[in-house]
């Protein structure tokens, strides 16, 4: 098994808090809705939350499978902790002070705690699937076109996270109609994001692989 030295945990580090703002940004941010074509709808997530995904592709990439799910499960921790962080914070009772923000915070955080259990649940299928899927077409592609193998597990995987999240998150404040024509753009936008950022995934693995920058690195790695 691969020692990981004082730089590989600073850098893993760094990986890790990049991983969990950008879903933090996606579950709070993400409420707003952005106009886009043909009368679809965006969330403004999709900024932020393609970024979750490459993340753990990286991540595995380099410090193998079990470093990926690892990340994973932060993830679903924060999650739950926001979320009850999130419940504590909504029944307190209100100082005469605060009142004037009372109808404002209880409307965005108040939905803050349905798009968390949203994000629970869906963040845990979508980044399970795609840590699977992403290690299944390393089996049978093979070490090489690590871009192949990340976008098409992201295509399988952001499409579950995509339409359990906003079935959630959505049903009974939006139309079904209206969450349909979110989920489908917003899968596709996210897709189109996940290939943009491509690029700079290279650029990310070859960062943390540092000197150590040879195609046999991950397979060392694959039991971190």
């Amino acid at each position: 098994m691969q020692t990981l030295t004082e730089r590989d945990y600073k850098k893993i580090l760094i990986c890790l808090t990049l991983y969990i703002s950008s879903l933090f940004a996606a579950n709070t941010l993400g409420i707003k809705l952005m106009p886009f074509l043909f009368g679809t709808h965006l969330s403004v997530a999709v900024f932020s939350f393609p970024i979750v995904f490459c993340m753990t592709d990286i991540i595995g990439e380099v410090y193998g499978k079990k470093m990926a799910n690892n990340f994973v499960f932060a993830g679903v921790v924060s999650i739950a902790l926001f979320l009850l962080y999130s419940l504590v914070s909504n029944v307190m009772p209100w100082a005469y002070e605060g009142l004037w923000v009372k109808e404002g915070y209880n409307q965005i955080f108040g939905l803050s705690v349905r798009f968390s259990i949203a994000s629970l649940v869906a963040f845990a299928i979508g980044q399970y699937q795609d840590v699977f899927s992403f290690f299944f077409l390393k089996k049978r592609i093979g070490e090489k076109k690590f871009w192949l193998r990340s976008n098409l597990s992201n295509i399988w995987s952001e499409f579950f996270d995509s339409a359990i999240f906003m079935f959630i998150a959505y049903l009974g404040i939006l139309p079904v109609k209206t969450i349909l024509l979110i989920i489908i753009p917003w899968w596709t936008y996210k897709i189109f994001m996940g290939f943009l950022y491509t690029p700079l995934s290279y650029l990310g693995i070859r960062l943390l692989r540092g000197k150590n920058n040879n195609e046999n690195y991950s397979n060392q790695n694959q039991n971190i």
